[in-house]
């Protein structure tokens, strides 16, 4: 045992989420979601503590200095990467808003009897450098038991090699704490994570409760094409996605123009932490290309509900149902939210064979339409016959559901969740 807990193997154990932000549909908080329910029916309680949170109030603590843009930490992440030196009023900033997130921490532990944190993205990449710096002293004070999910590294994204961070990011990004268990969730990141700082770690995938099938769609997701616009006749290709350039969602655009049929190209979510920039490129994209884009992030949220105007708004099971056609031509994934979500709902893909695709995925015997770096006349004939081919859809998702739920279901997460909280923290 690394860490002290007060319970026995067989007592359930209070179980503590950190993240900046746990809410709306990004890859990170459908992932906190799908480890919540997990643990919940192994018998444990969750709670969250995070910057932005819809989950049960009576369950979170909300502290607004954690969310990654929050006023105070933007400038901070700004003066951070946008160059090699800092100044030691940015050092006192961080400080000053370590010791508040410490502070708010501990009481989250003692306000709910937390046993176990479970860090989601918060020990990996420093979006909110202060929580992570906060994170790793509180483990280290408190000797709390810990899980460090790790979806991405800062050394993944270009924006954070250039750093005046250097020092917090050997101390915190991720700690070398003997608490600390490290997930990653892909054999790569395995790989990277030991060679750059000698840590070991439990490679747990992403998953989807193909145990329990979706519902079929229903007369609110017969609405999703009449609220988007989609004329009669047009084929809906659906992006699901954020807006952020390793998505390379030009792919999808020019896919869509080289069909030659009545098309409609819809995005699910949106920039996310990346800015504008790249939604203007595709926007002007698309208009150069004669390619129907909308941008659908304020009709789509993790569940269904009523937007401010009095509009619906869906969920993405909705989304998926709808579409005739999914997309995701990424050059990068820390796994792939989206095609566990495109398989689980039973929907064709046409994919870019990314370098966790190719390692980790493609090898259990997926059946999808997949490129390379750029879409070929291959890739157009194979989309097209799969919106014209229902049969070839109904073998290829049939397929694809059978192997997920071996790979990929519920069940693979309880036993890489019970491993870890038996053999590493005996509880």
């Amino acid at each position: 045992m690394t860490c002290q807990t007060p319970h026995t193997r067989s007592a359930p154990l209070r179980i503590g989420f950190v993240s900046t932000r746990i809410a709306g549909t990004d890859g990170v908080s459908l992932e906190i979601g799908k480890w919540a329910a997990v643990l919940t029916q192994m018998g444990h309680e969750c709670f969250y503590f995070s910057g932005q949170s819809d989950r049960p109030a009576d369950r979170s603590m909300v502290v607004e200095e954690a969310f990654f843009q929050h006023p105070e930490i933007l400038p901070l992440t700004e003066a951070l990467f946008d160059t090699y030196t800092r100044s030691d009023k940015t050092t006192a900033e961080i400080h000053r808003l370590r010791r508040h997130l410490k502070a708010h921490l501990r009481k989250f532990i003692r306000q709910f009897g937390i046993d176990v944190l479970i860090a989601e993205n918060a020990l990996s990449l420093p979006v909110n450098m202060p929580l992570g710096l906060a994170l790793t002293e509180l483990i280290a004070e408190a000797d709390v038991c810990t899980i460090g999910h790790h979806h991405d590294f800062w050394w993944e994204r270009t924006r954070y090699l250039r750093s005046a961070a250097n020092d917090f990011l050997r101390a915190a990004f991720p700690p070398a704490l003997h608490q600390v268990t490290h997930v990653t969730i892909n054999t790569y990141a395995a790989r990277e994570l030991a060679w750059r700082t000698g840590l070991s770690s439990t490679v747990v995938p992403n998953v989807m409760d193909f145990e329990s099938p979706p519902p079929p769609p229903d007369e609110i997701t017969a609405q999703v094409r009449p609220a988007l616009g989609i004329p009669a006749g047009a084929h809906f290709i659906l992006q699901p996605t954020r807006i952020v350039p390793r998505k390379r969602i030009e792919h999808a655009i020019e896919l869509v123009r080289r069909l030659g049929e009545p098309a409609v190209l819809v995005i699910t979510h949106a920039s996310g932490d990346e800015g504008d920039e790249y939604q203007h490129y595709l926007a002007e994209t698309a208009q150069l290309l004669g390619v129907d884009l909308r941008f659908g992030e304020d009709r789509f949220n993790h569940g269904r509900g009523t937007a401010p105007d009095g509009s619906p708004r869906f969920s993405l099971r909705d989304a998926y149902q709808a579409a005739d056609l999914i997309t995701y031509p990424s050059a990068v994934e820390g796994f792939g939210n989206a095609f566990l979500e495109t398989i689980y709902y039973r929907r064709p893909l046409v994919m870019s064979a990314y370098g966790i695709f190719r390692l980790d995925i493609q090898p259990k015997g997926f059946d999808v339409v997949a490129f390379e770096e750029f879409v070929d006349d291959a890739t157009v004939a194979a989309a097209r016959d799969l919106l014209h081919n229902p049969q070839r859809v109904a073998e290829m998702t049939e397929r694809n559901y059978a192997v997920a739920r071996r790979y990929f279901g519920f069940q693979t997460l309880e036993r890489n969740l019970d491993y870890i909280l038996r053999h590493r923290f005996g509880s």
